[in-house]
């Protein structure tokens, strides 16, 4: 078990737009409530590590990165996420999430980051799951990562 606090949570109305940072959200049995990128799938919320994202940014201060330009839903503080697991548990506020897939492919001219500095840490980094219990999440929230089976 992990520990780590809820950074920001990211939306987008529509696809193909950049995130923006809400400061709480409504987790329903798609995903965030006005997202976009919520539905029937296995992708219905992406995690992202905070502390990733600030070496990212440290490495290319050439760019301007904004919360949710990888678009991630949710940044994680504090907890090494590339510990996670498929089918690992993560609880934050009222909700618990199932991680269902480690990475992705990069939209590569379709992604700014990866037009501006040539790479992207979400294909490597970045995790998404399912929601498992509904409920009410917000910044600052506590994050508990369940490895293993935990």
């Amino acid at each position: 078990m992990m520990k780590g606090k809820l950074k920001a949570i990211c939306i987008s109305e529509k696809k193909g737009t950049e995130k923006h940072t809400v400061g709480s959200a409504i987790i329903n049995e798609k995903g965030i409530a006005g997202d976009a990128h919520a539905g029937d799938w296995h992708r219905q919320i992406s995690l992202l590590s905070y502390d990733e994202v600030e070496k990212f940014k440290k490495a290319n201060p050439q760019v301007n990165i904004s919360d949710g330009a990888f678009g991630e839903n949710l940044l994680i503080a504090g907890i090494d996420l590339s510990k996670a697991e498929i089918g690992d548990r993560i609880n934050a506020g009222e909700v618990e999430l199932k991680i269902t897939q480690i990475g992705k492919e990069c939209h590569g001219d379709g992604c700014t980051i990866f037009r501006s500095v040539g790479k992207c840490i979400m294909p490597k980094t970045g995790l998404f799951s399912k929601v498992i219990r509904t409920g009410s999440i917000k910044e600052g929230d506590e994050v508990i990562l369940y490895c293993g089976g935990e």
